[in-house]
């Protein structure tokens, strides 16, 4: 029975009853008393196990319902070196309306905690590449000496022999050190003056040196931050999936926010089934897909995600193998398709007609790029590097690319030029990220 294997239950069934049959017991009883006992062999188990089951449920459903953020901290806390499940359990705190704070190292432990306000704190051990060892030794010196000032006291005061590199990229990666810092690429590009200046005040401390001004010093600034940019937003993002296993301080979607309503009918939380025939728009961030092969050819099973909702998208055939290069993971796409009850799975599903990257939907409902300029900021070479910045970005042979149009100003007039089709672009996030940081952020807008 504890294998469950049909072949061997049908084995002993013979043997039952044979010793049946000597110990002169009814065949009827005698078949009827195995027919219990092979159940056992697809799943089952006795009456005080299913007693014991029921209370453990009925408890733990209580504990849901009354303490809320301290069981949905304990489950996290159990599988903390889960990845898969513990994006799991962050979305359902999100939908039972529970915040989760990022882990902070003046405010994190080992395991996930709770504070007066039913906030949940994320735990420095769900952290990948962060120790149990290196935590320890945190939340230590934290406790007996107070909160951590800046990067350079963090180094100063944890053991640096327990906490290598990795370990301190992996704590500002995941965004446990904003604290400390103007920001994540600041404290970053500062790490390195950190540590040195840590072990450099180590190795004076055993060497027994000590400095005259000590009193003084004790006072100024424990170091100085590197100037660096701050990290965009995909970058921000990135370092949380790849630190936490999922998005936790925003979503890479919200950037394209205010783009969407110009390309996008409504957000995947609002999706309706529509009568069949009827195509739907929407957009989602690629998180997973499976790929199902036939003998009518291969088909793809993609769940996109919005941070409204989540969708299963299927493409058939036809579909899947003219836009399965598009399909990839932890990439934006907006998806032309019907939409219905999945009547299987429950919810909506949706089977997908046309699959478009953010560059196509951008030429397709925008009138082009503006890029404004002013004469007092324009460097003397300005069309020249440009057309240069422009170059690795011009539409592929039959795309029509997007129109540029130059906003130009100064004090005494200003002008809008439209530039010439050979200046036509592909007006892709690289693009836009490239022209944005050379120009200002708000000196380029798609136009719509």
């Amino acid at each position: 029975m504890g294998k469950k294997k049909p072949e061997e239950m049908a084995k002993e069934r013979v043997k039952f009853m044979a010793g049946a049959e000597v110990q002169k017991i009814d065949v009827d009883l005698a078949g009827h008393i195995f027919d219990l006992m092979e159940k056992f062999a697809g799943y089952g188990f006795n009456k005080s196990h299913s007693a014991a089951y029921a209370l453990v449920s009925y408890q733990t459903a209580w504990l849901k319902v009354h303490y809320p953020a301290e069981f949905m901290a304990a489950v996290l806390s159990s599988e903390m070196h889960n990845t898969d499940k513990i994006v799991t359990f962050i979305e359902e705190c999100r939908e039972m309306k529970l915040k989760i704070s990022p882990p902070d190292v003046n405010l994190s432990r080992y395991k996930f905690v709770t504070t007066d306000e039913g906030t949940i704190i994320y735990g420095l051990g769900a952290i990948k590449g962060v120790g149990e060892g290196p935590i320890d030794n945190v939340v230590q010196s934290r406790e007996v000496d107070g909160s951590y000032k800046d990067l350079f006291d963090f180094c100063r005061r944890v053991d640096l022999r327990k906490s290598n590199k990795r370990t301190l990229e992996g704590l500002v990666r995941a965004g446990a050190l904003d604290g400390l810092g103007p920001h994540r690429g600041i404290i970053m590009a500062s790490l390195d003056e950190a540590v040195a200046a840590a072990e450099q005040q180590a190795r004076n401390a055993d060497a027994g040196i000590v400095d005259l001004f000590g009193d003084v010093v004790e006072e100024a600034p424990s170091g100085e931050f590197i100037d660096a940019p701050p990290w965009t937003d995909d970058e921000r993002l990135t370092a949380e999936k790849d630190t936490l296993g999922l998005y936790l301080t925003g979503h890479p979607i919200d950037q394209y926010e205010s783009e969407l309503s110009h390309f996008v009918e409504q957000r995947l939380s609002d999706l309706q089934p529509t009568r069949r025939g009827v195509v739907t728009t929407v957009a989602g961030l690629v998180l997973a897909s499976r790929i199902q092969k036939g003998q009518r050819g291969s088909r793809a099973f993609v769940t996109l995600d919005d941070r409204t909702g989540r969708i299963e998208v299927a493409l058939f055939s036809d579909a899947y193998e003219q836009f399965r290069h598009l399909m990839v993971k932890d990439t934006v796409v907006v998806v032309e398709g019907e939409v219905s009850h999945d009547e299987y799975a429950g919810g909506l599903k949706m089977v997908v007609r046309k699959v478009m990257t953010l560059a196509e939907a951008r030429t397709n409902r925008s009138r082009g790029l503006e890029i404004r300029v002013d004469a007092a900021s324009m460097a003397p070479r300005f069309v020249h590097d440009l057309k240069q910045l422009l170059e690795g970005h011009r539409p592929a042979a039959g795309q029509k690319g997007a129109v540029i149009r130059l906003h130009y100003r100064r004090p005494d007039v200003e002008a809008t030029l439209r530039l010439g089709d050979d200046w036509r672009v592909n007006p892709g996030e690289d693009l836009l990220k490239r022209l944005r940081q050379q120009l200002g952020k708000e000196s380029v807008q798609v136009l719509y």
